[in-house]
């Protein structure tokens, strides 16, 4: 796997959008000069796929479109950077849990038909590393599901990763949904509950896993469509994720963008969203029903991840803890060792994160640098 570095794919995911999806998200928005072979070239791969769309269609809802789900899903919330695929890792060993794969992010209208082909060509191009991180990247690999979203409906956060220029505008509404509007929100539920139908076809669980940090923002249309969903919630060391979030968005940001936009406007972004994120889950956290949350540190969840993942599945009242028990113990075994990105927190990173993010380091008990 991997013959092109992410920096050198000649399109980006859209290739795996549904040509509806694909002509409604890039509708009126400008592609700056430097970015229109990739758009054209996405464009053209898009419209080819497209036209096997139905065949899937016409199979979902034959096979799984009315059928119940047995559990509500699992859903692992908290900023980018905040620890969220370490957590996801460690659950997906529990084979009740089913996921979305990096495959399916992609091709998401190709998971009933023609999956063996197309995974075959997306092992052989993709890298087998994210470049952020380092962390293993395969066609089935756990991922969060926002990046199937995008390329099944116009109305996602990752939207951004497109068009950077209008990354706030897509936070306050499809984010934090606080200007959605009623029929897009609508869109946005029946397309995460074929996703999760899907997933769980494809995966063979009987519980949906989710890790997708732009979920921290629209809680309560999570609980509308699952009542009884479990949540994770972790919080991180604010001046880290900054730090790591940073590096994050401007690296993912520069093979998939379709217009200009400077590393200092990607930080200023980054800035202004976190404190609507964080601002979005605290009110409506209160929708989960009680019993339903955990929260936790990402520095206390790794210092004892063993105890703390058995904790969750005891105080969320999660099926699957004996049979996974050894399966998730040998996982963590692997891990020991594990070099993580190290960050030297700057004057000008101790400022930005004091000035804009102080309330989450308060709020959360960190001790205050600078």
């Amino acid at each position: 796997m991997g013959l092109l570095k992410f920096e050198d794919l000649p399109v980006n995911p859209l290739v795996g959008a549904d040509w509806k999806t694909f002509k409604e998200m890039t509708a009126g928005r400008p592609i700056d000069k430097g970015f229109r072979t990739k758009y054209y070239l996405t464009k053209s791969i898009c419209r080819l796929l497209s036209t096997l769309t139905p065949i899937q269609e016409h199979r979902y809802r034959k096979l799984l479109a009315d059928k119940p789900l047995e559990h509500d899903p699992l859903f692992i919330l908290g900023h980018w950077r905040s620890g969220t695929t370490f957590v996801h890792n460690i659950f997906a060993k529990d084979e009740h849990f089913g996921h979305t794969t990096t495959y399916q992010t992609v091709f998401p209208h190709l998971m009933m038909f023609g999956q063996p082909f197309f995974k075959f060509m997306m092992n052989v191009f993709i890298p087998n590393r994210r470049p952020t991180d380092g962390m293993e990247l395969t066609p089935d690999t756990p991922q969060e599901e926002e990046f199937a979203l995008n390329n099944t409906m116009p109305y996602s956060y990752y939207d951004f990763w497109y068009f950077p220029k209008s990354m706030l505008e897509y936070c306050d509404r499809w984010l934090t949904f606080e200007k959605i509007t009623p029929e897009e929100k609508r869109a946005y539920q029946e397309a995460f509950m074929k996703i999760v139908k899907i997933s769980l076809w494809n995966t063979g669980g009987t519980q949906y896993l989710s890790k997708n940090p732009p979920h921290t923002g629209h809680v309560k249309a999570l609980v509308e469509l699952f009542p009884n969903a479990k949540f994770i919630y972790l919080m991180r060391n604010p001046y880290t994720v900054f730090e790591s979030t940073r590096s994050f968005f401007t690296q993912t940001c520069a093979p998939l963008r379709l217009q200009d936009v400077s590393d200092d406007q990607i930080e200023e972004f980054a800035i202004e969203v976190y404190p609507r994120l964080y601002k979005a889950y605290q009110e409506q956290k209160k929708f989960i029903p009680e019993g339903n949350l955990y929260e936790v540190k990402f520095e206390e969840f790794e210092r004892d991840a063993y105890g703390t993942t058995k904790d969750i599945y005891s105080k969320l009242g999660l099926p699957g803890w004996e049979e996974s028990e050894a399966a998730i113990r040998a996982y963590l075994e692997s891990k020991r060792g594990y070099k993580k990105n190290e960050y030297e927190y700057k004057p000008r990173t101790i400022q930005l994160v004091n000035e804009h993010w102080g309330q989450a380091i308060d709020d959360w008990g960190y001790d205050r640098r600078g």
